[in-house]
């Protein structure tokens, strides 16, 4: 029987990163994993693929809308759909082959197959073939990702063709003429934009009032006013009560939530992406006693312990936002404390990012939040249609908030829509991590012209005045 100092079970951001890092901090470290390649649904189905897709349609969209404004004068351009999705299949390759050699740089032990936790130091891996082997380990970390979680209350058959997942999403073969998206979230709307640009008449129903759920309110809305813009078409406040196929290809029926009569929507497709659920039903561990909390999540102490010495779990399959890099965090400090370290993550300065066109990114609380909680605060900020950098390129759409403690100044959240918000957000989250201020911010010199100077105006308004708005 194999042992180890760390065995993970499953290889998405949060169990490579951890079994990395495991194996350069010096433990004798295994991986499990059941798929053919490594990398979860974050490489393989989700975060990679989707940006490759969202970076093509974005530069097929340009191209037939922006190139003429720039003095370019080229033939309207033509959709070649294969070779799009074929880059997109290049991209997970060259990520997957990167992974694949990172775990023979670190030594990492590989097992294909299901892994189940038998209890406290020991796995079982089921091999395709139905053989099992047993793997000793003195610490187990649980990293199995989330699945699809479907419609609360709402029987869909999702098959990949006609009502797809988010996976279905990224490999239909022609451009569906209409689309509903089920879900007015990330997933939902960044797919949403890629078939829109490409051509498709794209709806999306969503029950809050709001798309992207808690994000920033204002952002949100002016998010929705662009993407209007760009042709998606949205239901807010709306219950979906059925998906099925039929009429151009399938029904949405969905009714307002504050009450009113019912409505069905036909469409070529239907996207479900209503989010995702923690992934653990084959792992035995009810048989091996590890507690789940009250929304069906792994359940750990601040360590990433769960209540059975020796196991542990990060990821999606425990408390806290779905994202790949929050897990990635996750996993370095697991692998820290197993090591004797002192790993941690700081939950309140984690960035979330919609790449979309112009995309979103926030970090730390929001206005509601602030106000909820009862905080005083202040406010700052500034469009991008007064940056120099934003009109040179066309891209004014969108602004910068600041937000700071109103006693101390110390940074409490920004919120940025904006063509390349994902990158701006980054000096914010260092900003936040050491405790710095709006004034910090405002008083840092940024280069000219670029589209980061909308977040240092932001600061400046934050904690006096901005100077070019």
């Amino acid at each position: 029987m194999a042992a180890f100092d760390v065995v993970v079970i499953g290889t998405g951001p949060a169990g490579y990163v951890c079994a990395i890092k495991a194996a350069q901090l010096g433990l004798n470290t295994a991986v499990v994993e059941k798929n053919p390649s490594f990398g979860g649904t974050c490489i393989n189905i989700g975060c990679i693929p989707s940006k490759a897709l969202l970076h093509a349609s974005e530069m097929f969209a340009v191209a037939g809308h922006d190139f003429a404004k720039l003095g370019i004068k080229v033939p309207a351009p033509e959709l070649d759909l294969p070779a799009m999705l074929q880059h997109k299949s290049e991209t997970v390759s060259s990520n997957v082959k990167g992974l694949e050699f990172l775990m023979k740089k670190n030594k990492i032990t590989v097992f294909r197959g299901t892994g189940k936790v038998q209890g406290a130091g020991k796995v079982q891996v089921t091999g395709e073939d139905g053989s099992t082997q047993d793997v000793e380990a003195k610490n187990i970390v649980i990293a199995t990702g989330s699945e699809v979680a479907g419609i609360p209350g709402v029987d869909v058959a999702i098959d990949e063709e006609t009502i797809v997942s988010s996976t279905g999403a990224l490999s239909f073969q022609k451009v569906p003429e209409t689309l509903v998206v089920v879900g007015g979230g990330v997933i939902g709307l960044e797919l949403g934009s890629v078939w829109s640009r490409l051509g498709a008449k794209v709806t999306v129903v969503e029950y809050l009032d709001n798309l992207l759920g808690g994000m920033d309110s204002e952002v949100a809305k002016q998010f929705q006013r662009v993407l209007a813009k760009q042709g998606m078409e949205f239901k807010l406040g709306a219950k979906v009560t059925g998906v099925e196929k039929g009429g151009a290809g399938a029904r949405v029926t969905f009714s307002p939530v504050k009450g009113g009569d019912a409505e069905t929507i036909e469409a070529e497709r239907v996207l479900v992406a209503t989010g995702r659920k923690p992934f653990h039903d084959k792992l035995g561990l009810a048989d091996a006693g590890v507690a789940l909390d009250d929304r069906g999540r792994v359940a750990v102490d601040k360590h990433y312990k769960t209540n059975v010495d020796g196991i542990y779990a990060i990821g999606d399959v425990i408390a806290g936002p779905m994202l790949a890099h929050k897990g990635e965090d996750e996993g370095v400090a697991v692998a820290e404390i197993l090591a004797g370290q002192h790993g941690h993550v700081n939950y309140d300065v984690i960035p979330s990012v919609v790449y979309t066109n112009p995309e979103v990114a926030s970090v730390g609380k929001t206005e509601e939040e602030l106000k909820k909680a009862g905080v005083e605060y202040k406010a700052g900020k500034f469009p991008f249609s007064a940056n120099g950098r934003a009109r040179a390129m066309l891209q004014t759409e969108g602004f910068v908030k600041v937000l700071a403690d109103a006693k101390t100044d110390r940074v409490l959240g920004v919120h940025i829509l904006g063509f390349g918000a994902g990158e701006m957000i980054h000096e914010a989250a260092v900003l936040m991590e050491f405790g710095g201020s709006s004034e910090d911010l405002a008083r840092t010199c940024h280069a000219h012209p670029t589209m980061s100077e909308a977040v240092r105006e932001a600061a400046l308004g934050t904690f006096f005045k901005t100077i070019h708005s």
